[in-house]
């Protein structure tokens, strides 16, 4: 049976069976294969089994799914391919011993790929997104500081100005009455 082997990471030298149709793999607890490293999306990518062949497909991840160092979208991973998810390589494996490297490999010669001078993939970038469950747990240390800070009310001056100005005007209206009630009343 298939089976993802982890090479780099928290989760280096563990593997992960491939039993079911639909693999979903990620950051977060609700992936069939939870991978908690930053560089791994939430959701990253699916691993789908047709029939016998393994199929990758990404999930729009911020990192980027790679396949022996090519990015892919959706792609057929072959026994002893290496999987990249952000920062961290898996190998498919299906219980088959992988052939021995050729003998200019294991003598220190180039591999062809860089010899024909292929494209070489940049390191995948980190994006930090969200907070993890320990920096939830954290006390905070900054922010509002309710039991030493005494809130106070903040005076405006203009409500001040309008109701003196009320205050006058209406006393000059309440003497113009006085005085013109006054002045009618005696003959």
């Amino acid at each position: 049976m298939a089976k993802l082997q982890v090479l780099s990471g928290s989760l280096a030298g563990q593997s992960y069976e491939l039993k079911v149709d639909k693999t979903t793999i990620g950051r977060v607890e609700d992936n069939s294969f939870p991978i908690a490293e930053p560089s791994v999306s939430s959701h990253h990518c699916e691993i789908l089994l047709r029939g016998t062949d393994v199929v990758v497909k990404d999930l729009d991840s911020t990192n980027g799914s790679f396949i022996n160092g090519e990015k892919i979208t959706e792609a057929i991973l072959k026994p002893g391919q290496t999987l990249r998810l952000g920062q961290v390589d898996l190998r498919l494996d299906d219980g088959t011993p992988l052939p021995p490297p050729p003998a200019a490999a294991a003598a220190g010669a180039p591999a062809p790929a860089a010899a024909s001078g292929a494209k070489r993939q940049d390191q995948t970038m980190v994006v930090q997104r969200g907070v993890s469950l320990d920096q939830l747990a954290e006390p905070r240390s900054a922010g509002f500081d309710t039991a030493n800070s005494g809130f106070t009310k903040k005076t405006n001056s203009v409500n001040r100005y309008f109701i003196i100005g009320g205050v006058i005007l209406g006393v000059i209206i309440l003497v113009g009455l006085i005085i013109a009630l006054t002045s009618i009343k005696a003959p």
